[in-house]
């Protein structure tokens, strides 16, 4: 919306003509690539820019879109990276880093400042990719965030030994895999919304995050969201939601 307004200004400054203004604040809502449109409104309609999903996208596509996207203003953010879609988008933006345990690239450009609160609590170090990529993407969403990892219910006292921290957080996002009962322990703790993100780890009856997936819908504890199997993405995401929310 400040772009915009920016846009009307100079307007009325007779700084541009109204075809030129025309072109510029039709570009603030998408920009069409062929293979991909870019939507920049996303920013004002959500809060948070759009991010690209890089699994499954060529060298070339990664490119047009990275620049895209930061010729905007906005900071780029990629998950499901791998190495190579990394090395294609830092030979565009060379202020590009690579979060490798979380799978994400990252260019920032105008970051935002960081408040609140998230906690990111994993059960066990087999689950740090996917806690790491919650914690990367709220983090880049405006978020505080601390870790908590490897405090899973077979050894509780280690989950308790931080309570003082987690009732200080606006949202906990929860991650695990096997029988997923980190997030029904953590809601009977808590009085924020806690996010539950199950894992494909474990052995063969928890069917790569069937089971902690069924488990954590079924929870008894109030006050339990469940995303995706595997989706720290959308955990961080929504987590920085609530937390920047007044």
């Amino acid at each position: 919306m400040d772009e915009i307004k920016e846009i009307l200004k100079k307007v009325n400054n007779s700084e541009l003509d109204c075809q030129e203004a025309k072109k510029l604040i039709e570009r603030n809502y998408f920009a069409d690539l062929g293979d991909a449109k870019i939507d920049h409104h996303r920013r004002i309609r959500c809060g948070f820019p759009e991010v690209i999903y890089c699994a499954g996208k060529t060298a070339n596509q990664l490119k047009r879109i990275a620049s895209e996207i930061y010729s905007s203003g906005v900071s780029v953010v990629g998950t499901r990276a791998d190495s190579h879609a990394y090395k294609a988008i830092k030979e565009v933006l060379k202020n590009a880093i690579y979060y490798q345990e979380a799978r994400i690239v990252c260019a920032e450009n105008n970051p935002v400042r960081k408040t609140g609160l998230v906690c990111v609590v994993s059960a066990g170090t087999s689950d740090l990719s996917i806690a790491e990529e919650a914690a990367i993407t709220a983090e880049l969403s405006g978020s505080k965030v601390e870790r908590i990892y490897d405090v899973g219910v077979a050894g509780i006292h280690r989950l308790l030994s931080y309570k003082n921290m987690l009732e200080k957080a606006k949202s906990v996002i929860a991650v695990a895999g096997m029988e997923g009962a980190l997030p029904s322990v953590i809601g009977g703790l808590v009085a924020v919304p806690v996010i539950a993100v199950p894992t494909s780890v474990g052995y063969g009856a928890s069917f790569e995050g069937v089971a902690p997936l069924l488990a954590m819908l079924n929870s008894c504890a109030a006050g339990v969201a469940v995303v995706n199997i595997d989706n720290g993405f959308g955990a961080g995401y929504l987590a920085s939601m609530i937390n920047r929310r007044k």
